[in-house]
């Protein structure tokens, strides 16, 4: 299933096609894919090239880890999450290395490498859906995330599916249109809330 964004603007073809699936096929993930959604996440950009993430995997195959890191998932998630075939928890490092004081874009650089292996993803046909919704407590002490590291989000990753395959509570939200701010609403100059004169008056959605 296909929904690409309709932008205003035109934007990298992997950037529109990237959205959320709940629906997912039990078809396992290429090696070759994952390796190179991994590698993605590994040229990120970061603060004094810190490169505080780390990525937890948990394939359906490896019952006794995917099923641990399952079992943190909120109700609601664990619900359509179990029929993908990799999970990952996303971690941050948030103290700087050297110092050991706190590192407030920890999470910040966690995004961005995150973002990289969503984007690379999508431009391999596969399909990502990222989760706050887990018990991030569950989490830290299920796979042992030593102090200074944060759980921050999990990731479903694999291959989309038909949304008939979800409960029937879910299948209305799966196919429902997809919507944005426009940029009025959070592009800004000089002052807070003013929108940026730079940006046209074209309808921003």
């Amino acid at each position: 299933m296909e929904k690409p964004a309709e932008t205003n603007t035109p934007i990298h073809d992997s950037l529109a096609r990237r959205w959320s699936p709940r629906a997912f096929s039990e078809r396992p993930v290429e090696r070759e894919k994952l390796l190179s959604v991994l590698e993605a996440a590994r040229w990120a950009p970061s603060s004094r090239n810190e490169q505080p993430w780390a990525y937890l995997l948990a394939a359906r195959e490896d019952i006794a880890n995917f099923d641990a890191l399952l079992g943190v998932l909120v109700d609601s998630n664990r619900v359509w999450a179990q029929k993908a075939p990799i999970l990952i928890l996303t971690v941050a490092h948030t103290r700087w290395q050297k110092e050991g004081t706190p590192n407030r874009v920890g999470i910040y650089d966690l995004g961005q490498a995150t973002t990289n292996l969503v984007v690379q993803a999508t431009s391999l046909g596969l399909s990502t859906h990222q989760m706050g919704g887990f018990n991030v407590e569950a989490a830290r002490a299920r796979f042992h995330v030593p102090e200074g590291w944060e759980p921050v989000t999990v990731v479903a990753l694999g291959y989309s599916a038909d949304p008939e395959t979800l409960p029937e509570a879910l299948r209305g939200r799966e196919i429902e249109k997809r919507r944005r701010k426009p940029l009025e609403e959070f592009v800004f100059s000089g002052t807070w809330g003013i929108p940026s004169p730079l940006l046209e008056s074209n309808g921003n959605k």
